[in-house]
């Protein structure tokens, strides 16, 4: 079946990212003229887009987001945009500056670029970053951002509302979707709230006891990255604009949870260490509403996490084969 994906020119900031990655892998299927990709490397690599960098309808271009010169001449004639280029959530605690130049004034750049060449919609990666420690369990997006302390958070919804202003003002389209736990194959391995996986996936391989700082009761809402790729498409092809979504799970799970469940999937008997924490976590609980994402785009999650930590464990231990 046809839709407006097919046969268009779509551009994708970080697009050789892990999430960017597989959205691209998705757009693909429906069949558009041509996808144009900007990534400095900085976060993704080749290795992400080895499976489809030599496809014809791919045209990769190694560049930063913040040489406007080189945003506006790819977004020129081009149909949708995904803004999807951003740095870590420690990245930009550790170096301010860069967070601005690449969150926040690149982001501007992206939005008042789109307005100018008339995109028809932009998909934007926003964050559950932006609401800090909720108010509510499960969290919809009604709830406020001002709990959120991260200058990631912050500068993640300076980009929600330059979007909602410039529909507005100009009728730009767009969709913003606020990620919650994304994992899966690609994933980076130094994320502030993903990389447990990866030291606990290390543990399993180096049959050494696996460590949870604290009590193990810090929760999480961990959401696969192809369904997180799913919802961009969906995003792109619902007629809705000016919303922001939720895309979670919906399933709260514990660290002990996780760990549980991912010693069960790599069959190992291997018992936690608890470690006393020497630093206070001020977002202790994560579990996102995705009732709005059902209603209006017709998206729901279709990997739980049991699968999706098969997948992972899978990725992971092959990739240290590869690198040994």
């Amino acid at each position: 079946m046809q839709t407006k994906i097919y046969g268009s020119k779509i551009l994708i900031t970080g697009g050789a990212g892990f999430i960017g990655s597989f959205v691209v892998e998705e757009l693909l299927k429906y069949d558009p003229e041509k996808i144009t990709i900007i990534d400095n490397l900085s976060r993704g690599s080749f290795e992400n887009i080895k499976n489809f960098k030599e496809n014809s309808k791919i045209e990769f271009i190694e560049g930063d987001i913040r040489d406007k010169a080189l945003l506006e001449e790819h977004i020129i004639a081009k149909d949708y945009v995904f803004h999807m280029a951003a740095l870590r959530i420690n990245a930009c605690a550790a170096n301010p500056q860069d967070g601005f130049d690449v969150m926040i004034k690149s982001t501007f750049d992206v939005v008042d670029l789109c307005a100018k060449h008339q995109i028809k919609k932009v998909i934007y990666s926003s964050s559950a970053s932006v609401y800090g420690l909720a108010q509510n369990f499960p969290t919809p997006e009604t709830d406020n951002p001002y709990n959120n302390q991260t200058f990631y958070g912050g500068a993640k919804l300076f980009g929600e509302q330059l979007f909602r202003s410039y529909k507005f003002m100009y009728g730009l389209d767009y969709v913003a979707l606020r990620y919650f736990n994304v994992y899966g194959p690609r994933m980076d391995t130094d994320g502030k709230y993903t990389e447990v996986m990866i030291r606990w996936l290390d543990c399993i391989s180096d049959n050494k006891a696996p460590a949870i700082y604290g009590d193990g009761g810090t929760t999480m809402d961990f959401v696969y990255v192809k369904d997180v790729a799913r919802a961009n498409v969906a995003a792109l092809l619902s007629d809705t604009t000016d919303e922001v979504f939720n895309v979670g799970n919906g399933t709260e799970t514990s660290l002990k949870q996780l760990l549980a469940v991912l010693l069960k999937v790599n069959n190992s008997t291997l018992t936690p260490q608890f470690i006393e924490e020497n630093t206070i976590n001020p977002v202790s609980r994560r579990l996102a509403d995705i009732s709005k994402a059902k209603l209006i785009l017709n998206f729901e999650p279709s990997i739980d996490l049991e699968a999706g930590l098969t997948e992972l464990s899978q990725w992971y231990f092959e990739k240290k084969v590869f690198t040994v």
